[in-house]
């Protein structure tokens, strides 16, 4: 198991709670990255939370956290939370350990639609007869109400992302992806990157210096 960074799949986590919040500017980024930490450190440990994780997104306008919790009642009274249920995943073959996390969000009208959508993106990465190299996993959690996607996906590096999904890159290229691009009832919300600032599983933290 990889010690500085969650198990995005492992079986007994019930739901992932999702917190972002807004930076004005590198340091304040890293001043909200901070408080997160200690917040983590001053307070009891949940009996029912198995990992939290920080992020920073490599445009530095924005800190991301993800909980991963056993049962289904996590606290997400804050309205900087949402709570997703892992859907589906994808993991290549002897994954290195990712540089990038990239965070992808989808509106969707219905559960049902965010299932589809999904499903889709699945079918046409199957289709890519030549996948970009710098891809790792692809891990496609839906908000309680069905309104929601949230892809974690992680990449060797930053530069793969960006070289994947450019214009010469491979992403949404081949003929399958119209159906993904298309689909009533779906609206991109947006793809940031990200990279891991602290992880805790336990009483274990660990920080990142980046």
């Amino acid at each position: 198991m990889r010690r500085s960074l969650p198990d995005i799949d492992r079986p007994d986590v019930r739901i992932a709670v999702v917190r972002q919040f807004p930076a004005d500017s590198p340091a304040q980024q890293r001043d909200v990255a901070d408080a997160t930490l200690a917040a983590w450190d001053a307070a009891p440990w949940p009996g029912a939370l198995i990992s939290r994780t920080c992020y920073l997104s490599t445009d530095q306008q924005r800190v991301l956290t993800y909980e991963q919790w056993s049962d289904d009642h996590p606290d997400v009274q804050d309205p900087a939370a949402s709570a997703y249920r892992l859907y589906r995943s994808g993991v290549r073959d002897d994954a290195p350990v990712p540089g990038c996390i990239v965070i992808v969000e989808v509106q969707t009208d219905t559960g049902d639609t965010a299932r589809t959508w999904i499903d889709a993106v699945f079918d046409a990465l199957a289709a890519e007869t030549t996948p970009h190299p710098g891809g790792i996993s692809g891990h496609f959690h839906i908000s309680l109400d069905g309104t929601r996607v949230l892809n974690y996906a992680e990449w060797v590096d930053e530069a793969s992302h960006i070289e994947a999904v450019g214009q010469t890159g491979s992403i949404g290229r081949a003929p399958a992806w119209r159906k993904v691009q298309s689909m009533p009832g779906v609206e991109n919300r947006g793809v940031r990157r990200y990279r891991v600032y602290g992880f805790r599983e336990g009483s274990n933290l660990r920080r990142h210096v980046v």
